[in-house]
Parts: structure tokens; sequence; C-alpha cells
């Protein structure tokens, strides 16, 4: 498949949305400001999931700006990616971890991004240089024993470079697996299903080294049969797929809503991974953001009832200092959080509480 002559009819201008959406033209140049400093760009095929009777519709919240992005309240960079970045486009946070920027490129531009800062933006230029520089890195740190190639999203490089990633990783004795952060599946997922050359170079290299994809499926609605012929593909050829979901007010905060999410996603065999605490992100944080009493409440809900496979999902926080899971209250007023993953070694696994604010979103 031509797969970039397809992601050239994306809705990327305001004229785009009156035309495909039926959006008034009063309503869509509102927007305008917003695409001016946050690009916009929806596949056809997302796009078509959007109920345009329901000014509520979740899918619409994730895809199409609001006029809320321009309330700027916080960095660009609440988990401080900078500073655990080594080289360019590589960012060496957790001793046994590399995380590759592999490009500024997405399908589509999702709303909640929290990396707003560079996706999408051309002049901003954070990826790294190449996968022969990436594995270069890699293996003068001995500690590290898998890569996580993301962006951007990682299936928005060509079937070469992927190709060329793999080639260089999977050869590898110090790692155990490599993964690819994506969300190709979700948002334009004929990319996989019509992409024979890209399954099978997925499958070849699967063979040498385990290959995990992390994708992000945030919405019920969004588990499509396009979707899910994507991920049976995927899962067909060996490839293990698991999914991190970010809590989002007017999308997905309800345990009902949530419950189902994680429900049929573990029977379509795609692992619950996390429940991403949505980031304070500038012109994100305060649109999406969920309190963590609440958002508590809602993971524990959701997750009481479901099977024993969904459960092992984890509500955390991608914090500057590392990953915290989110635990839970235990009394009325404490709030149970520790260190899954930590960025100083002084962290490791610590167990500690807080006592949030009715309104506390993220910790200082």
């Amino acid at each position: 498949m031509n797969w970039n002559r397809e992601l050239s009819g994306n809705i990327t201008t305001i004229q785009d949305l009156i035309r495909e959406t039926g959006m008034s033209a009063k309503e869509a140049r509102r927007l305008q400001p917003i695409l001016e400093r946050f690009p916009m760009s929806i596949p056809p095929y997302y796009l078509s999931l959007i109920d345009w009777e329901d000014p509520a519709d979740p899918i619409r919240k994730i895809a199409v700006p609001s006029p809320k992005e321009l309330d700027i309240q916080s960095t660009f960079d609440p988990s401080n990616e900078a500073s655990n970045t080594v080289q360019q486009g590589i960012q060496h946070k957790y001793s046994s971890t590399a995380m590759i920027l592999s490009t500024q490129r997405c399908a589509m531009y999702c709303r909640h991004c929290f990396r707003k800062r560079l996706v999408g933006l051309e002049a901003k230029k954070e990826t790294v240089e190449s996968p022969e520089a990436a594995a270069a890195y890699v293996r003068a740190h001995p500690e590290i024993n898998n890569v996580l190639i993301s962006g951007g999203d990682a299936f928005l490089n060509s079937n070469r470079r992927i190709r060329e990633y793999l080639e260089c990783f999977s050869s590898m004795e110090q790692l155990d697996f490599i993964r690819f952060g994506t969300r190709i599946p979700v948002v334009f997922p004929q990319r996989i299903y019509e992409d024979e050359e890209l399954l099978d170079i997925l499958a070849e290299y699967n063979e040498k080294k385990q290959i995990y994809i992390v994708t992000h499926f945030d919405h019920p609605q969004e588990l499509t049969p396009e979707a899910l012929q994507a991920v049976r593909e995927l899962i067909r050829r060996g490839i293990i797929v698991k999914n991190q979901v970010v809590l989002m007010r007017g999308v997905n905060d309800s345990p009902e809503v949530l419950g189902d999410l994680l429900r049929k996603l573990t029977i379509e065999g795609i692992i619950p991974y996390y429940i991403f605490q949505c980031r304070p992100v500038g012109g994100v944080g305060h649109r999406f953001q969920v309190p963590l009493i609440e958002g508590i409440r809602i993971v524990d809900e959701a997750r009481g009832d479901q099977n024993g496979q969904a459960k092992c999902v984890r509500y955390v926080m991608s914090h500057h200092t590392g990953k915290i899971e989110i635990l839970g209250m235990s009394d009325d007023t404490h709030l149970v959080m520790k260190f899954h993953n930590s960025k100083y070694p002084e962290n490791k696994n610590r167990l500690f509480t807080i006592e949030p604010a009715e309104d506390q979103c993220w910790l200082d």
C-alpha cells in the first residue's frame, strides 16, 4: 500500500473540517489560532468514528482541536524528558531501557499528546539521527536490556527504516526484546493489515528477537473491526500486543467505560498494560486531567469487575522522578503510591503516601 498517499488525504485545515464534517464556518474558524500553534491531522478513517450529533463524543475530543488548548498553564515537558536525553533522540531514564524518538510524525495528532512540543513540528528536531546511532549508544551501555522505539509514531517510519532498526537491535545479545510504541492500530489500521511487506518484516525479525507492540486504545469505540483486524494480523505473527490508556476527562472517566475497554481488550488478546494519569502538559492538563482521588476510584471500580488477565493493569503517573504506581486510598485522606520504576536509586521500590487535595492531579 502507499500509506503516505493515503495520509495525504488527512483533515488538516479549517476548510477540511468544514467540508468533511459539516462544522459551521464560525465554529471552525475559532480553531484557527490553535492550528497555527498545534497542528491538526485526522485520518478519514478515524474521522468516520465521530458521532457529530453528539457534542460530547469522546472520539471528537481526542481528534478535533478545542479552544481550551490555548489555555496554557503548564510546561510542555512535565516529565522532564529533556533531562533524560543523552544524545539527540535517545532517552535513558531507567538503566535497563533506552527510549528512541524515531520520528516527529504521527498518523493523527491526538489532542492529549504529551509531546505536543515536537509532534508535527519540523522546526524542533528531537529525533534520533539514525538507527545506527541509536544502536551504537545501546552497545556502549550493556546495562540496557530492552529498547522502546517511539516518536511521534514508530510505524510512521518507512518499512525500510523499520527493518533497519530491527536489523540493528535483533542481533544484540544484551537485548531481551524490542518494543514499538504506536497508535497506528487505532487511528490508521490499514497501515498494518494492508501492508504485507510490513507484516513480513515484523514476522521475520520476531523469529530473532521478541517484538512487543505497545498501542493506545483509549475508548471502546476505537475497537472497530478494522482496528481489530490490524491487531489480529500482528498476533498471528507471534507479536505481543499490549495497551496503555490515558485516563481523560470526558473520554473514559467512568468505571463503566474504562471497565468495558479493559474487558474488550482482553477478549481480543490485547494485554492491558498501563492506565496513565494524564500529564499536565500545556494546553492539555486542565482540559483532560482527572483528580487523583477521583481517578483511583474510577480505576478501582473498573478493575474490580475484570477477570484475572485485565486485573494486571496498573494505574501510573509518568513523573519526572520515575514511573509511580497509584495504589489506592488507605483511609479517607491518604493516597498510597509506589515507585514502579525510578530514575534515582534511592527511590527504588519506595512506598509513600500523600494527602491529596480534592482537585490535585499531579505531584510537584
